[in-house]
């Protein structure tokens, strides 16, 4: 089968990335296998080309987010059946999704529902569940009015910007000049253009100069955001986390690291990627969340995909069909 692959140790970069013959991949006893239909791509993906990981043998196959078709069971496997349709974000320490044939772990794959495709459940996985995991996992909403979500244009922003709305909250968004159609599209409360505005400045205007109670951060600098954010407020980072927080605003900060339940071993963390991809793509049946793809590239077109989200020029989602 054909997979696109790190071949060495050395290399880090996207053009070194090569198309190769790998062997069918065997499903372990908790496992299915799946006949590859569609993958996410994602800036992470770029970046963990660029950082590789000390265990990875080579060639390693890369990719985080499939849908597709079940071809085989592991012995362990029960409520899954082969023809099923099924999506599921993996662990990039393992081989995986950029391949036309991948085995993952049954128990973090959720069947894509009758009405969904498989471009639509591969592209609302890793930004999506992101997102998700942000606002329903990590954050307390209850005494939630007003959520500040940096980078709205982008994978994690935009679907973030969707389930806030969904969830009724007063929802503030930063975006660049060039962008900010895309996301007022998505018909947030207030936009910032943050290449023109003072975003502390209009956070504080727009909140009556309390600041925001959650503010999900995909972009780093978190600590910009202590001056933006209101007592007993929260704090999401998907990237970087603050050593240390202002002790006059009683804050809480959370680290986001998705794919990391994969590596924790706790199968109950597993699980629940399959039940959050689940809950979202129920989302996307009922027409609450719309995962914006905005650009497809055929399978040998994925390094120049990659690049491209690399290099800023994608807003909303891509993917890849195979």
């Amino acid at each position: 089968m054909k997979a696109l692959v790190v071949p060495e140790p050395a290399a880090k970069t996207l053009q070194q990335l090569e198309w190769t013959n790998r062997s069918m991949p065997n499903p372990r006893a908790n496992e299915v296998l799946i006949r590859t239909r569609a993958v996410g791509l994602n800036p992470v993906d770029a970046k963990i080309v660029a950082n590789g990981y000390f265990d990875w043998t080579y060639p390693h196959t890369l990719g985080l987010d499939v849908a597709g078709e079940i071809m085989g069971l592991g012995d362990r496997v029960k409520g899954f059946n082969v023809g099923d349709r099924v999506a599921g974000h993996a662990n990039f320490a393992e081989d995986s999704a950029f391949a036309e044939y991948v085995t993952y772990p049954a128990a973090a794959l959720a069947r894509i529902p009758e009405t969904v495709d498989y471009e639509s459940a591969a592209g609302s996985l890793c930004a999506g569940m992101t997102a998700y995991q942000a606002l329903f996992r990590k954050a307390q909403l209850n005494n939630v009015e007003t959520v500040l979500i940096h980078a709205g244009a982008g994978g994690v922003g935009s679907m973030a910007i969707q389930l806030a709305n969904a969830a009724g909250k007063h929802v503030i968004t930063t975006v660049s000049t060039t962008k900010r159609d895309f996301v007022a599209a998505l018909n947030p409360d207030a936009i910032i253009d943050y290449q023109e505005e003072n975003v502390t400045q209009r956070v504080l205007e727009l909140t009556r100069g309390l600041g925001a109670d959650l503010i999900i951060n995909a972009i780093g600098d978190p600590e910009a955001d202590f001056e933006r954010i209101a007592y007993n407020g929260q704090l999401v980072c998907v990237l970087a986390t603050p050593t240390d927080a202002p002790a006059d605003k009683a804050l809480s900060i959370s680290k986001l690291d998705l794919g990391g339940a994969h590596r924790s071993g706790d199968p109950r963390q597993v699980a629940d990627l399959g039940r959050m991809a689940g809950e979202l793509l129920a989302l996307v049946t009922d027409g609450k969340v719309n995962p914006l793809i905005t650009k497809r590239y055929a399978s040998d077109e994925i390094a120049e995909g990659l690049r491209a989200l690399e290099a800023h020029e994608i807003v909303g989602k891509a993917i890849a069909v195979f």
